[in-house]
């Protein structure tokens, strides 16, 4: 056997390896000496000590007592011993030990003689150093155990009783204690229990001693185990402990004179045999813990039908015999259980006969013990699960989760003790992974992990009864389970994601073992395929229960089955598979066809029995199914019985016949002895006898016959098994078969800290979590259970959040939403400081936004939910400032959109409590609160209460963050995005027709404030939201008619947002343009109040993204928006602005917006409502911006192509101009009129403009008509509205002649060419004849002869007007006709005499036309 390594610690505090130095030896002679003066005075008290007469014959006639000599003796040496070697420590101790040992001493003097033994042990006076220590220590052991003295009084004995115990654990507490054999802590053990039951008769003081003291005992002991070396041990010893070396025998010694601890008078188990067996003679270790432990667990067995009488003590009540014994065992459990695994015979004691004893006293009615097993599972659980597996998973189905609920008939203390136990559990962070991996998907498992989450779940709702004790701690395991999984999370990767291949044929599955339980990418892999294996063997278990023939073909499609059915695997499905039906199971195993027969032959081979009695192996042969009433099947199926039970075990039948006759008799007997109906049963020797001679011709053991028959009439062999899996009680043949199971099953699956399998462990648990966890929050009121529920909520959102599942975030939101009483529709007079006082509801509304700010991407329609909080917190005017629209900027960082409207607009109104007066407006308002205004009654003041009430509700709101949700929404994905815009336009509300402020106006602008902050906040994702947010506001627009805080915020936020995205969206340009159309359609009065910053906006915006413009309908939008404010008083400077900002050196014009633009400036120039110099300037504008177009066409001649379209387009825009001016030149301000006309020469003049002749003549037509309107209203029309007509007439004849000038060469072409040239001579004709007033125009009369004769000058250098023989309808006829009423000198002037000569010279000159043709125009 294994030794100790290293010497127990001292009491003194010395460390297990540090040796302690030998006392001196002047100091052990000193304490000898005193010891036994102290022994010898209490003997000298009794008259009998003091001398004793022999009738010897010898010399001396008194001599003293043997035991008195002996003392006498050890005192003498004593004082001679000196330096040198060591002393035998039995020279010192024989003597005390005789005194203890003798039955003629009474107990005083017991008592002296063991308190020196207790004084010398504890003084180390034996120490481990000593010679022959290992003798010394066994002879103090079988001295003290064999203790034995006169009872003279009750009191001395429980002294020396008392004095007993001191000196046992002095032995196991020393530094010797390494030197006992595994005997002598047997009869250590064995004594200290004998003096616990001899307590349990005497005072109250002895039984807590005698308790407490082998409780010291049992944990020095196993306090050893981790120093111990593992060695292997023969099964024969371990069988020779047990039995050997300790019994829970009661004693009978409460009423005899003489007392003796051992039973025999000499050794601990007299007779027994124990000092013969080598093994109980070595060094202790394990061999006695074993046989401790196995007296531990007889003791229960012996305790189970001790009944507590009304008179006995009440540590009797408190702790009795079961209560004691598991007590002892969980000391020593709790000591040795790290080391257990080391020492395989230990272990498997532990794994079969202390965990079936568990198991067993699991279910006991007494809370203590059931508390105390809970305990030692515990215990084991996290030292030893890797080697119970499948003893776990027992513990669990039949104590927990049969304890846990009241519908099996469990009190109300048992549930809250499993129910504790298993929250203990759950707090371990891997223990429900770990159920999972080992349980759930281990296919010969019950779904543990699934029970004991559906388990926690139902207990946390109250049923027909308020929130109690149960439900809260229900909660706190799920909340401890939720907590571990979300923790997982921040460390490794996420396996769920791990897909299975589907299995594609059969294979043999039902003993697969995972390659390497250590290795997470082999083991998760292999327990996701058995997860799915099982499920579908649950599902064809299911079909398989309503028919056979359709569950065969369903395991076989998902190739569960072989294709072709052969009876081993069906014999594998059927032994293994839980949830059978057991009727239809034994139905088909007791089938007369062939292939049934053979099943029923492979099903019989799965089963062990070696080892079993006949009637164990029995019970657990028809637990598995219901045994059939036919007796045709029954004779099947017990020669299928038979036939295995003699083939592992052939040494009790000769043959299969004499188990078969055996196996009929068990069931016959059992049908006898529990049937109500038999009122005669069958005796032992009836049962006997029907079994005579039926092993070959001989009798069966009687002693085996007679077990058979006690162990049938005691336990009932259960032909009606329970279905099912879980929640049964666990028998004997179940348990022996549970150990041959787990010496197959795979290997225990160790779960570390990363997050391998909570997908779906998550995915069962999520919605049962909230729902539990939701009840406790919603019936409790104690801070801290809030605190824990909290907790959980924000564990189960990380938990969706990480794996991505919104349906349980989402619903998660919604429940702590309804929590937050924020969305209750009952008014209160101060919502503030009922909200600020409600600890519950400021809880969850921190929750709720702790989930938006952190795991806002995975919320969805929990949106609209939050929002609505959002809204009551404003409501209610608790949200921080900067929510409410009182920002001072629009910077990025920004949380919200300021208000752009200025001081004329009407600003948004504060927000005020509910509870607080409304201020009225206007005249009679005010005079009204006055009539009613009382001086006497004063504002009341908030109480100190209402006051921390609303300082709590304000930090509330504060830590919620909510701005957070707006500002950082750039960050949550695209779903999210369009749910919480969605929300924000559903709060908002769609009111039919806005003609005064809204009841509810400020939510909608709070709404609306936050849509467009998350609009530019998501600028890159705007196609997510703009439809949206275009529709919310054009539906505000179009429905308001009167000014309005909601409109303001509408408009300008529509002008905001184009303003910040133009820049960054070339591809919604045009729809972000587009709907600023919108303005364009408000209501007049709404766009008379915001017309001036609205004009505002639109400058910002053409300043900050002209060059982004570039469509036609982009500009027309905005030019249209431009042109309104031509018109208006206080807008129209803002708005030229812009215009002159787009029209400038050219520098935004374009062929997009040219047209536009001249059409604005027209506007602009006959605007009365600006200065006579912004007319002048738009004029300006317009004649500049003809350089833009002689600049295109340069540009498109240089650039070769088809050019001739494009030319022609610029044409067009050059007579869009020309009829632009043409409008102004009518002008009623004479600067104005005048510097039109000077334009519109300008522009017709350019050169550079490619103008067809087609277009030279629509020029005239638009001239003509300038002319006849000049004409009219200088004729028509007061001098005192079109002051100076004349100057404006002669600039007007200027411009006519100059331009047909500048075309004559492309007129020249045209057919028409001669009616223009008379029509234009008609028109000169009419200026000089206009009159003004009764008389004609003077500065006229002189311009139109000099211009006239410029024209004909050119004509006839260009050979255009000469002499001919046309006729009288020639253009040299019809020009001097016109000529000559305009001035009859001019043809001599032109034309001398000499007109052969002017005719060459025409000839001639021909080729200087265009220069002169330039000259004359400049003049």
């Amino acid at each position: 056997m294994g030794g100790l390594r290293a010497a127990s610690p001292s009491p003194s505090g010395a460390g297990p390896d540090t040796p302690q130095p030998a006392p001196p030896h002047v100091a052990m002679a000193c304490v000898v000496a005193s010891e036994v003066a102290t022994v010898l005075a209490v003997m000298r008290r009794n008259v009998r000590w003091a001398g004793v007469r022999y009738d010897g014959g010898g010399a001396d006639e008194h001599l003293d007592h043997p035991l008195v000599a002996g003392l006498k003796s050890l005192r003498r040496r004593a004082a001679g011993w000196g330096g040198g070697g060591g002393v035998d420590p039995l020279l010192y101790l024989r003597p005390f030990l005789d005194v203890v040992r003798s039955d003629e001493t009474g107990a005083p003097i017991t008592g002296a003689a063991l308190s020196s033994l207790h004084k010398m042990l504890s003084l180390d006076l034996v120490g481990p150093a000593a010679p022959n220590v290992a003798g010394a220590m066994g002879a103090v052991v079988d001295a003290v155990t064999g203790c034995r003295f006169e009872v003279t009084d009750p009191a001395s004995e429980e002294a020396v009783l008392a004095r007993v115990l001191q000196v046992l654990l002095a032995c196991v507490r020393g530094r010797a204690a390494p030197a006992l054999s595994n005997r002598h802590v047997c009869a250590i053990v064995s004594t200290c229990f004998r003096v616990v039951q001899q307590a349990g008769t005497k005072g109250e003081l002895l039984q807590r001693v005698s308790r407490q003291t082998m409780q010291e005992v049992i944990r020095c002991v196993f306090a050893c185990l981790p120093d111990l070396n593992a060695t292997v041990v023969a099964d024969e010893q371990i069988a020779s402990w047990k039995g050997q070396g300790l019994g829970a025998g009661e004693l009978d010694n409460g009423r005899n004179d003489y007392v003796c601890l051992n039973s025999s008078g000499d050794e601990v188990e007299g007779g027994s045999g124990v000092a013969q067996d080598k093994t109980m003679m070595e060094l202790f270790g394990v061999p006695c813990m074993v046989e401790i432990l196995q007296f531990l667990c007889s003791l229960l067995n012996v305790a189970e039908d001790i009944e507590v009488k009304p008179r006995m003590n009440p540590i009797d009540f408190d702790e009795d015999v079961p209560l004691f014994a598991l007590g002892l065992i969980n000391s020593a459990i709790e000591l040795s259980a790290s080391s257990i695994h080391r020492h395989p015979k230990l272990l498997a004691f532990v794994q079969d006969e202390l965990f079936r004893n568990l198991m067993h006293f699991g279910l006991s009615m007494s809370p203590l013990i059931l508390s105390t097993v809970c305990s030692i599972v515990f215990t084991l659980f996290y030292h030893l699960r890797h080697e119970l597996k499948l003893q776990i998973e027992a513990f669990f189905s039949c104590v927990i989760l049969r304890l846990a609920q009241s519908r099996y008939g469990a009190s109300y203390q048992q549930q809250e003790v499993a129910l504790e136990a298993l929250v203990d559990f759950c707090r371990q962070k891997e223990f429900m992974a770990e159920m999972y991996a080992n349980m759930d998907c281990d296919l010969q498992c019950s779904n543990i992990f699934e029970e004991l989450a559906n388990l926690l779940s139902k207990s946390a709702f109250p049923v027909n009864s308020p929130l109690s004790a149960l439900n809260v701690l229900a909660s706190d395991g799920l909340v401890a389970v939720i907590q571990a999984m979300a923790e997982r999370t921040n460390s490794g990767p996420r396996h769920h994601d791990q897909t299975v291949p589907e299995i594609s044929e059969y294979f043999p599955f039902w003993q697969l073992k995972c390659e390497s339980s250590k290795d997470p990418d082999q083991w998760v892999k292999f327990v996701n395929q058995q997860k799915g294996i099982k499920r579908k063997l649950m599902v064809g278990v299911e079909i398989f229960n309503r028919d056979k023939k359709k569950g065969f073909e369903f395991l076989q499609g998902v190739h569960l089955l072989p294709e072709k059915l052969d009876p081993h695997n069906v014999a594998l499905f059927f032994r293994y598979t839980p949830g059978l039906d057991k009727n239809l199971l034994g139905d088909y195993l007791g089938n007369h066809d062939e292939f049934s027969i053979e099943v029923l032959h492979e099903f019989a081979r799965t089963f062990d029995f070696k080892e079993m009695n006949l009637d164990a192996a029995l019970r657990l042969f028809l637990e598995t199914f219901r045994l059939p009433g036919e007796s045709q099947k029954i004779q099947r199926i017990l020669e299928a019985f038979s036939e295995r039970y003699y083939e592992q075990s052939p040494q009790i039948f000769v043959n299969i016949d004499a188990a078969l006759v055996l196996s009929y008799s068990v069931i016959l007997l059992n049908t006898d002895q529990h049937n109500v109906r038999v009122k005669k049963k069958m005796t032992e020797e009836d049962f006997i006898r029907n079994n005579r001679r039926i092993n070959g011709g001989n009798d069966l053991p009687r002693e085996f016959l007679s077990e058979i028959y006690y162990s049938i009439c005691r336990n009932e062999i259960r032909t009606i098994p329970e279905q099912g899996a879980g929640c049964s009680e666990m028998s004997f043949s179940r348990w022996v078969d549970l150990m041959w199971k787990s010496k197959r099953t795979s290997a225990y699956i160790a779960c570390n800290s990363c997050p391998f399998l909570d997908h779906d462990l998550f995915s069962i648990m999520a919605g049962p979590t909230i729902a539990a966890i939701s009840v406790v929050f919603d019936n409790v009121e104690h801070e801290e259970v809030l605190t824990g529920c909290t907790d959980g909520f924000l564990s189960v959102a990380k938990l969706a959040a990480f794996y991505h599942l919104d349906d349980v975030l989402n619903d998660l939101v919604v429940a702590l939403c309804k929590f937050t009483t924020l969305l209750n529709s009952t008014d209160s007079d101060d919502p503030v400081t009922a909200f600020g006082e409600d600890t519950k509801a400021r809880m969850a509304t921190e929750a709720v936004f702790t989930i938006a700010t952190t795991y806002g991407d995975h919320i969805r329609s929990g949106w609209t939910s939050i929002v609505d909080c959002i809204l009551k917190l404003q409501k209610i005017g608790i949200l921080p400032a900067h929510l409410t629209g009182n920002t001072s900027d629009d910077q990025d960082s920004s949380d919200l959109l300021p208000s752009k409207l200025a001081s004329s607009s009407a600003a948004a109104p504060p927000v005020f409590p509910v509870s607080a007066p409304k201020k009225s407006y206007g005249l009679m308002g005010r005079f009204s609160q006055l009539l009613y205004y009382d001086p006497e009654e004063p504002r009341s003041q908030p109480t100190e209460e209402q006051l921390v009430a609303q300082r709590n509700a304000s930090e509330t709101a504060r830590k919620c963050q909510i701005g957070a949700i707006f500002t950082e929404s750039k960050f949550l994905q695209a779903d999210s995005l369009s749910n919480l815009a969605k929300a924000l336009i559903q709060a908002a509300g769609r009111p039919q027709k806005i003609t005064t402020s809204l009841d509810d106006e400020g939510t909608a602008v709070f709404c609306l404030e936050l849509l467009i902050t998350i609009t530019l906040k998501n600028r890159d994702r705007i196609v997510l939201l703009w439809q949206g947010v275009y529709e919310h506001i054009a539906h505000i627009v179009q429905s308001t008619v009167m000014p309005c805080n909601l409109v303001d915020k509408a408009v300008f936020g529509l002008l905001h947002i184009c303003q910040r995205l133009l820049p960054y969206k070339e591809n919604l340009v045009d729809d972000l343009l587009r709907s600023l159309q919108l303005i364009l359609k408000l209501d007049a009065r709404v766009a008379d109040a915001y017309c001036e910053n609205i004009t505002l906006e639109v400058t910002r915006l053409v300043k900050a993204n002209a060059i982004h413009i570039k469509s036609q309908m982009g500009w027309r939008t905005v030019i249209s928006l431009i042109c309104i404010t031509a018109r208006h008083p206080d807008a129209s400077y803002a708005g030229f602005e812009a215009l002159v900002f787009i029209m400038s050196e050219g520098s935004h014009l374009s062929p997009a917006n040219f047209v536009l633009s001249v059409e604005a400036s027209r506007q602009f120039a006959e605007s009365r409502l600006g200065s006579t110099e912004r007319s002048i300037h738009a004029l300006n504008l317009m004649a500049d911006s003809v350089n833009c177009l002689t600049r295109w066409t340069r540009e498109v001649k240089e650039a070769g192509g088809e050019v001739d379209r494009i030319l022609e387009g610029i044409a067009e825009m050059w007579l869009h101009l020309v009829q632009a001016l043409r409008k102004v030149c009518t002008d009623q301000r004479e600067e104005v009129r005048n510097h039109a006309l000077l334009s519109l020469h300008r522009c017709l003049v350019v050169d550079g403009i490619s103008v067809s002749s087609s277009a030279w003549l629509m020029t005239f037509d638009i001239i003509f008509q300038l002319l006849d309107e000049l004409l009219e209203i200088a004729q028509n029309y007061s001098p005192k509205d079109f002051r100076n007509m004349e100057m404006s007439l002669l600039h007007a004849v200027k411009l006519l002649c100059k331009v047909f000038l500048q075309s004559l060469k492309d007129l020249t072409t045209q057919s028409g060419f001669g009616k223009l040239w008379l029509e234009v001579l008609a028109m000169v004709e009419k200026f000089m004849k206009v009159k003004l007033r009764g008389r004609k125009l003077e500065k006229l009369q002189e311009a139109i002869p000099e211009l006239i004769k410029n024209v004909l000058m050119v004509m006839k250098a260009s050979g255009i007007l000469s002499k001919t023989k046309t006729g009288e309808n020639s253009l040299w006829e019809s020009t001097w006709l016109q000529v000559n009423n305009i001035s009859p000198v001019l043809q001599s002037e032109v034309f001398p005499d000499n007109d052969g000569n002017n005719a060459t010279q025409g000839e001639q000159n021909k080729s200087d036309t265009p220069a002169q043709s330039d000259q004359s125009a400049e003049q």
